[in-house]
């Protein structure tokens, strides 16, 4: 008897005392399934509508007019409940919903990024090789490159012309359209190649995407695939040549959003990283009324190479956005961020038991166990990173567990396993408390990136009750 007795006090400790994550499927209430389902083919949606960060915005808006927003005027007068947005040269958006409290008690901010990585054309692409055409391409972002060998490739941009019309060119994302892939060596004459490390086998320099065969008829110069080529793109698009040179094309998979799995719990596309935080704080701030404070959407660029440039997060336009609206009610910036709180919209790294080496289990995100929050990310020794104070993190779990929301602490891999930033740290610098927060992704900036509908879902509902909260 004393035996059980002490057994039983036992799992009375482990109840009261352990930290047990659990799966956020166990947690689901009723109705939740469904909900969860509705807003995962909104989410798939905004996937196939942005490919690029300029699709996003373009969509984003669409969303945000229907939604009752409208293009924010410098000097406009606001009241409580008006919503309002801003578009940063094609690139980024920041929305805000007016709170019933001023904005010298600070603002609620989900800042995400629209960008991805993917491959760039050079400024002078265009070239003939053994009668084949190709594309030269600089990879923007962290890749792995031979994962982008073989695939199917879309063509998304701007062209802008010597006269100044701006031209809008998406190849590949219509019934019918043409595709473009890499070409990769045969495995019959790969032993070389397979010896080789992974940098060297797959140099930057070869991946040079493939857009023509055919010869121009009736022509005995050479170049003639090439210059057939920049016929067709001629009569489509009354480019030339050296248009190229002020253009902005990007090649990305050729992969609409898809359910994975049998029980289709997960959702297979190109682009979660990070667009799948994107959509969650965006849907979030569209569903709000009069919020008490007031809620900020950020949408940034060039997240994955650095935050750099005029529309990353490294940028003014986000401080003069805010700043613009505090000047409607005559309330310093500095006060306003100093009051703010931001949830960092960022994905994390899924644990992936294929590849347990790279990951500490106790502290990685797993697939299906909520919104992952994450303390700090950086590099080795949290270098990079914004490190969330126990008074910031001790507020989320609070929010959270009060709405019901299902989360998880994370962190990207083990220590000295390698490392990665967001946008945190430009949100700390102005003096604004920030955590990262986001969706668990397998496969991260791979050209098919996989997540769960549940961890998408709880996402988006941890940044409502953030914008909510007073």
């Amino acid at each position: 008897m004393a035996e059980n007795k002490e057994l039983s006090r036992g799992k009375q400790l482990r109840e009261a005392l352990q930290y047990k994550r659990k799966n956020g499927y166990d947690c689901l209430r009723e109705g939740d399934l469904d909900k969860m389902e509705a807003y995962c083919e909104g989410y798939k949606k905004y996937l196939d509508a942005g490919k690029t960060e300029r699709e996003c915005v373009d969509y984003t808006v669409a969303m945000a007019e229907a939604a009752g927003f409208r293009a924010y005027e410098r000097g406009m007068a606001l009241k409580p409940g008006d919503k309002v947005y801003r578009i940063n040269r094609g690139k980024a958006i920041m929305l805000a919903v007016m709170g019933r409290k001023g904005l010298e008690h600070g603002v609620n901010i989900a800042a995400a990024h629209i960008d991805s990585p993917r491959l760039d054309l050079k400024q002078n692409p265009l070239y003939e090789a053994e009668e084949l055409a190709f594309f030269k391409t600089h990879y923007y972002g962290g890749i792995r490159k031979y994962q982008w060998m073989t695939i199917p490739l879309e063509l998304h941009g701007v062209v802008v012309l010597k006269d100044g019309t701006s031209l809008n060119v998406s190849v590949g994302s219509e019934a019918g359209d043409p595709l473009f892939t890499i070409t990769d060596l045969l495995p019959h004459l790969g032993a070389s190649q397979a010896g080789k490390k992974l940098n060297e086998a797959f140099p930057a320099e070869n991946l040079n995407i493939l857009v023509g065969s055919r010869p121009l008829a009736d022509d005995e110069d050479s170049d003639r695939v090439k210059i057939a080529v920049l016929d067709l793109l001629n009569r489509k698009y009354g480019m030339v040549e050296e248009d190229f040179i002020s253009a902005e094309l990007a090649a990305v998979p050729a992969y609409k959003a898809c359910d994975i799995g049998f029980d289709r719990s997960l959702i297979g596309a190109y682009g979660h990283d990070d667009r799948v935080c994107a959509y969650a704080s965006l849907a979030a701030l569209l569903e709000l009324d009069v919020p008490e404070r007031t809620a900020v959407c950020m949408l940034a660029d060039k997240e994955e190479i650095g935050s750099e440039g005029v529309s990353g997060m490294q940028s003014s336009a986000f401080d003069t956005f805010v700043g613009d609206l505090c000047e409607s009610q005559q309330v310093r910036l500095d006060v306003c961020f100093e009051r703010s709180f931001c949830l960092s919209a960022d994905v994390t790294a899924a644990y992936d038991p294929d590849y347990a080496e790279v990951y500490e289990k106790r502290n990685s995100a797993l697939v299906n166990y909520g919104m992952g929050l994450c303390k700090y990310t950086g590099a080795r020794g949290k270098s990079g990173a914004s490190d969330a104070s126990a008074e910031v993190v001790g507020y989320v779990r609070r929010v959270l567990d009060k709405a019901g929301v299902v989360w998880q602490m994370a962190e990207l891999g083990k220590v000295d396993a390698g490392g990665g930033g967001t946008v945190a740290c430009y949100m700390a610098n102005r003096n604004i408390d920030t955590i990262d927060a986001g969706v668990p992704v397998l496969s991260m900036h791979a050209p098919f990136e996989t997540v769960g509908k549940l961890d998408c879902y709880m996402t988006y509902r941890g940044m409502k009750v953030i914008f909510e909260e007073e």
